[in-house]
């Protein structure tokens, strides 16, 4: 057996069973990682959201992105913990505030909050199919392509909030010229 069978013997040994068993490749291992660390980021910033929502389905909705990180980031840490990789720092819990309190000129804006999460949406869809495209662990695979269709389902509710407020500002759009 030459060395480019015993290497393709070695890897296909590994590589074949139980998915979980399987090793996580450095891809694998620093996407995961990082969808942790950015998620702590955007539930800190979340938590700030809401204290700054004046209106009540945006609100809501904030708090449903969160859920949703959450929910991510508890199958994350399942996914890097029995993989032996250590978990990155999270910020901590953000206070409530009242929306009264906080200075006019100091406040985010509705429309404002709702493209951030928005534009954060679209970059996690992005993201999640990268990871799926470079998964080679099946389970992490499908692990996001669930990620990513919340995201879609998710970024479908935003959309619809965005056009209903008139929040929505549009790209150019192509208008047929009159003939």
């Amino acid at each position: 057996m030459n060395l480019k069978q015993n290497i393709r013997s070695v890897v296909m040994g590994i590589l074949s069973g139980n998915p979980k068993d399987e090793p996580m490749h450095y891809g694998e291992i620093y996407g995961a990682w990082t969808h942790l660390l950015t998620n702590h980021g955007m539930i800190a910033g979340y938590q700030v959201y809401v204290n700054h929502t004046g209106d009540s389905h945006l609100k809501k909705l904030v708090e449903e992105a969160i859920e949703g990180l959450k929910n991510e980031n508890k199958q994350i840490e399942e996914l890097l913990k029995a993989n032996g990789i250590g978990l990155p720092p999270a910020p901590p819990e953000r206070p409530v505030a009242k929306l009264e309190d906080i200075p006019p000129g100091a406040r985010f804006l509705d429309p404002e909050i709702s493209a951030s999460v928005s534009k954060d949406v679209a970059a996690g869809l992005v993201a999640c199919s990268s990871m799926i495209g470079q998964s080679i662990r099946e389970d992490i695979g499908v692990m996001y392509g669930q990620f990513h269709l919340a995201k879609a389902q998710f970024g479908a509710k935003m959309l619809k909030l965005n056009k209903e407020k008139g929040w929505l500002v549009p790209p150019p759009l192509q208008v047929k010229a009159s003939e």
